[in-house]
């Protein structure tokens, strides 16, 4: 697998000075998590699973995740997790598609989805685990980590910080506390965890509108701020930490101006381009992606194709990026330098960990061509 490999060859070295790295199910966490990207969801009742998440990888969604849960009525679950696995069977008898999840109820389908898929378990890199706390969390691992150990398959988990114990402020630093110390104890099954502002906005009957990005919601916008301060830390102690959701794929009336400048776009005779993230709300996704990346997210959970190369457009490490990273890792002496490109202070202690990321996302994403701008990349894209 490989970031961007659906653009032909051509136009992918147009775009980057550094094209990007390809990765398999077995590369290590600190890459697979990196390469997550934009991962995008499916209900697992849809009859054409395996067709679809095989079409959508080769248009560049690199994950996904088969929902078993808040997707699905409950009367529905048996039906959805038997057709989860017939069309997961499919899947690797095709050859196999993107790294693929499941997101389950309970404990007990994580070894049933395991047996049913049978010599076909590999398809499987791992499963999403829902409303996540201390107490529910340690069956989740368990069931994941013993099924793992019984079908000799490594299995990812991803628990979804979602819980009323995490928004609700009494409780919420000493369960993340408490889920910190969990994680650590399965580190090596953890492959990231997820954010889930949905449920989180649920709780207090709040829906944010398509106009506001989750930090205007401060209720969801302080869990996200305390679930990357303590799971989330560059230290070696933290994992990568993926935004929420972006609810919105269709036009509608519009309350504020929109957030995209024209300039970029007309500079590369693009203004089509813009007038469609517009009529489809992604403006306000471009604008989130990158409040997610400034307050320490990786990653974003999606639910429409047309997602995807918004949030992957906008992870690739641009020239300047690379090079600033580049010049901080180049000593170890400290102290601090002009950047290269003559614009900003480059200081080595503080910088490091943030040029470590960067170069991780470089592998895994590229580096774009110094002229090569969100515009160019958004515009190679299909189906705009």
């Amino acid at each position: 697998m490989r970031h961007f490999d659906h653009l032909p060859d051509d136009v992918r070295r147009r775009l980057f000075w550094r094209e990007p790295e390809p990765f398999t199910r077995e590369s290590g966490r600190d890459v697979l998590a990196v390469a997550l990207g934009a991962t995008l969801y499916m209900p697992g009742t849809r009859p054409r699973l395996a067709h679809d998440l095989t079409r959508r990888a080769a248009k560049g969604a690199m994950s996904s995740v088969v929902c078993l849960e808040d997707s699905i009525a409950d009367e529905d679950v048996p039906a959805a997790q038997a057709n989860t696995i017939a069309q997961l069977r499919d899947l690797a008898e095709s050859g196999g598609g993107p790294l693929v999840f499941v997101r389950v109820r309970q404990p007990e389908q994580i070894g049933q989805i395991i047996e049913g898929l049978g010599e076909h378990a590999g398809v499987l890199s791992g499963f999403v685990l829902p409303k996540f706390t201390q107490t529910s969390g340690a069956a989740f691992l368990d069931a994941l980590d013993d099924t793992a150990a019984s079908s000799g398959h490594h299995l990812w988990a991803m628990p979804v910080m979602e819980a009323p114990e995490i928004i609700h402020r009494e409780t919420r630093d000493d369960e993340l506390v408490a889920v910190r110390q969990l994680l650590d104890k399965h580190r090596s099954s953890v492959l990231a965890v997820r954010t889930g502002a949905t449920d989180l906005c649920g709780f207090y009957g709040i829906r944010r509108g398509r106009d506001l990005s989750i930090y205007d919601v401060r209720l969801v916008a302080d869990v996200i701020n305390h679930v990357v301060n303590i799971l989330g830390r560059a230290d070696g102690t933290g994992f990568v930490v993926t935004g929420p959701v972006w609810e919105y794929y269709g036009g509608n009336e519009r309350l504020f101006k929109p957030r995209l400048r024209e300039a970029p776009f007309e500079a590369h005779d693009a203004e089509d381009l813009r007038h469609t993230l517009i009529t489809k709300d992604l403006d306000g996704l471009i604008r989130e992606v990158v409040l997610d990346t400034a307050n320490g997210l990786t990653g974003k959970t999606v639910i429409h194709p047309s997602h995807v190369g918004v949030v992957h457009a906008l992870s690739v490490v641009t020239h300047e990026e690379f090079v600033d990273a580049s010049d901080v890792l180049g000593t170890d002496a400290g102290g601090a330098a002009a950047s290269s490109y003559r614009n900003k202070m480059n200081e080595s202690r503080p910088h490091r960990a943030w040029a470590e990321r960067i170069l991780t996302r470089a592998k895994v994403f590229g580096v774009a061509e110094a002229d090569v701008g969100f515009v160019d990349l958004l515009a190679a894209g299909d189906g705009w």
